[in-house]
């Protein structure tokens, strides 16, 4: 992998009237993993929204390099095509075919519209498109809702090679998340 790098000085998240968190900092290279862990609504899914580039912070600043792939509750999967040409679609886009449909145990499933896949199926559909994005920077948004013990085990298994090979993983959950040598930052440390 290409050099990749995500940092964060002293950033602040507003919503609405509300600070959610501030003076947040971090600094992360390739090879890194970052668990932002917290309760429901303290901001987990605004700072990661932040680190994609998708919201402004109301203070701070950052710093990215490399490709950032984000996986949240939104698979960006057509819902009326089968999971099989929606994830051709992605993978003309992106210029990448793998076999990730396959690791991910979706092979039986490439006829199945999107919409009628279940939401670990969806899950591991949307796992198979950041995979074949070829990301350097993973921002993970609860990737283990809808999980049996198995999916978990797999993701946090996808996540460890990714930072093996010098990519840089960033895992937004209230869930216990295991990835040897991953960082963590409990938001409500920085709650303003």
């Amino acid at each position: 992998m290409n050099a990749c790098h995500l940092a964060a000085q002293d950033i602040a998240c507003r919503r609405g009237d509300r600070l959610l968190f501030a003076k947040l900092s971090f600094d992360l290279k390739g090879g890194s993993a970052l668990q932002l862990t917290g309760s429901n609504g303290i901001g987990k899914s605004s700072l990661i929204r932040i680190l994609a580039g998708l919201l402004e912070p109301h203070a701070g600043s950052l710093e990215r390099v490399g490709v950032i792939g984000l996986l949240d509750e939104r698979p960006a999967l057509d819902p009326h095509l089968p999971l099989g040409q929606a994830l051709e679609f992605w993978q003309r886009i992106d210029g990448a075919a793998d076999n990730a449909a396959g690791r991910l145990g979706l092979s039986d499933l490439l006829e199945v519209p999107v919409r009628f896949l279940s939401t670990g199926q969806k899950k591991r559909a949307a796992l198979a498109r950041l995979i074949g994005q070829q990301a350097l920077v993973w921002l993970l948004d609860e990737p283990l809702n809808g999980l049996d013990t198995k999916g978990v085990a797999l993701v946090e298994e996808l996540a460890a090679e990714h930072c093996r090979a010098g990519g840089i993983a960033v895992i937004a959950s209230h869930q216990p998340f295991s990835l040897p040598g991953m960082a963590r930052i409990e938001l409500r440390d920085f709650a303003a």
